[in-house]
């Protein structure tokens, strides 16, 4: 039986700056008996498909569960019009062997989506899960002529390189952890590792989101002990496990609320009206990306353009600016200019030495 974690002292981590009640989610725990009902469905199916001879009582056996929930869902078979039967020589439950689930007929662009996933979900960093490739050969080998030759045409010309992304090569049974926590409405505990502790604290969390932001996997989650949630960097984890505890999470929680308007993960307690001009030799390239989702561009008649962002805290968006230094000038706030004159001058004295 899995122990109680206990109860641990505060920890570092961003807070949001708006408390959240405390609730209990009856629509999501529907959800989650919904989909462990289709889930011990399929299991069924699974079972009376293959070679063994399974009868109602070794089916209630491996699938934990009891004989009537098994005749249950065998009506659901039924009614979905999977042909089983009862052999009455032995008892086992079978499904006619000729029987074969109805081929999807997938869209050229469902599949070439299907693999833009599957491309996607193979890259160093957001290979946390072999779901979507499984699913594509999945698709494939149960496809037409047709589509097959474009889920093989699609993979042998898509491709996704260098996204820079953080190694989580050694973290994927954490995200699983996570993701089966969420999906269960279960808490956490686990080791976690701050650049800001002498030495790793033991958590006992209550997980809300498992999200990508920019480079890196994160997990925003309540400690037990406090009232408000933290972001947490997946790959900080040492040790992490499900506990059998519920989970309490927010119906209303909201990641958009949570972060604000951060620059990126920490939200800072003051807000900002940011305004940076770029030079006209890198305005162009500058523009084509989307930085922030308060960015606005303005075209100035020398070939420059002024950008515009309301972010809270400055200390994510001055490493931004930094990274452009000489083809970006802060116009305001003038805290931000001082971060970045101090920066600079920080740089030239360890340059310079």
């Amino acid at each position: 039986m899995t122990k109680k974690a206990t109860k641990v002292p505060k920890t570092t981590g961003n807070k949001s700056s708006k408390p959240h009640p405390i609730t209990t989610r009856p629509d999501r725990d529907r959800r989650v008996r919904q989909n462990a009902r289709i889930a011990r469905v399929l299991g069924v199916l699974n079972l009376i498909q293959s070679r063994g001879r399974w009868t109602s009582k070794a089916i209630a056996e491996e699938l934990e569960c009891s004989e009537r929930t098994v005749y249950r869902d065998l009506e659901v078979l039924e009614f979905s019009g999977v042909p089983y039967f009862k052999d009455h020589t032995d008892q086992t439950i079978r499904v006619r062997s000729d029987f074969r689930f109805p081929v999807l007929s997938l869209t050229d662009d469902e599949v070439f989506g299907q693999t833009v996933a599957t491309a996607l979900m193979q890259t160093q960093g957001l290979d946390v899960s072999k779901g979507a490739t499984l699913t594509t050969r999945k698709l494939a080998a149960s496809s037409g002529e047709k589509a097959q030759q474009l889920f093989e045409d699609a993979s042998r010309l898509v491709a996704v390189l260098d996204l820079k992304l953080a190694d989580h090569s050694r973290h994927h049974e954490v995200i699983k952890t996570v993701q089966l926590s969420l999906l269960k409405g279960k808490q956490i505990t686990g080791q976690y590792e701050s650049p800001y502790e002498a030495s790793p604290v033991k958590l006992r969390l209550h997980p809300y989101r498992l999200c990508l932001i920019k480079n890196a996997w994160y997990i925003i989650a309540r400690p037990v002990d406090e009232a408000d949630p933290r972001t947490y960097r997946v790959t900080r984890f040492k040790t992490l496990r499900m506990l059998d505890d519920p989970a309490n999470v927010p119906q209303d929680f909201s990641l958009r609320n949570y972060f604000g308007n951060a620059w990126a993960v920490f939200r800072g307690d003051q807000t900002y009206d940011v305004e940076v001009n770029v030079t006209p030799a890198a305005a162009k390239v500058v523009t084509e990306t989307v930085w922030h989702q308060t960015q606005t561009v303005t075209n100035q008649k020398d070939g420059s353009v002024t950008l515009r962002f309301q972010v809270d805290g400055l200390e994510e968006i001055l490493g931004w600016i930094l990274s452009w230094t000489g083809r970006i000038k802060v116009v305001q706030p003038s805290k931000l200019r001082d971060l970045v004159i101090e920066k600079l001058k920080l740089a030239l004295k360890m340059n310079q030495e």
